[in-house]
C-alpha cells in the first residue's frame, strides 16, 4: 500500500507561480513512476506530468514549457512547478504513483485545490 499526501495548493493570480508538493509512504519504491494530474469541475481527470524512476518526464501539451516535474527518491517526494499560470489550470491536483513493475496499480492521494483568478 502507498499513501500520498499533497500540499501547495492556492489561490494565485494570472501570470504567477505555485509549486506543489507530494509525499509518498508506505510500499513506494524509487522503480515506481510518479506524477501530477488534475480535474476540473464537471471535467475528466487529465495527465499533467509524469517521471520516471530514472529521471523522465513527460508533459501534457497544455503543461510544456511552464510546469517542471522533479522527484527525490530519497525522500519520496514528487513536486510540480507552475509558472506563468492562467485561469483554465484551475482545478483540483492529484499525486500519482503507477507501481513497477507492471506499470498497472494506481494509487491516489487526495488533492489539493489550485485557483487562478484575478
Amino acid at each position: 500500500q502507498v499513501q500520498l499526501v499533497e500540499s501547495g495548493g492556492g489561490l494565485v493570480q494570472p501570470g504567477g507561480s505555485l509549486r506543489l508538493s507530494c509525499v509518498a509512504s508506505g510500499s513506494i519504491s524509487s522503480t515506481d513512476s510518479m506524477g501530477w494530474y488534475r480535474q476540473a469541475p464537471g471535467g475528466q481527470r487529465e495527465k499533467v506530468a509524469t517521471i520516471s524512476g530514472s529521471g523522465s518526464t513527460n508533459y501534457a501539451v497544455s503543461a510544456r514549457g511552464r510546469f517542471t516535474i522533479s522527484r527525490d527518491n530519497a525522500k519520496n517526494t514528487v513536486d510540480l512547478q507552475m509558472n506563468s499560470l492562467k485561469p483554465e489550470d484551475t482545478a483540483v491536483y492529484i499525486c500519482n504513483v503507477r507501481k513497477a513493475p507492471l506499470y498497472q496499480r494506481d494509487y491516489w492521494g487526495q488533492g489539493t485545490q489550485v485557483t487562478v483568478s484575478s
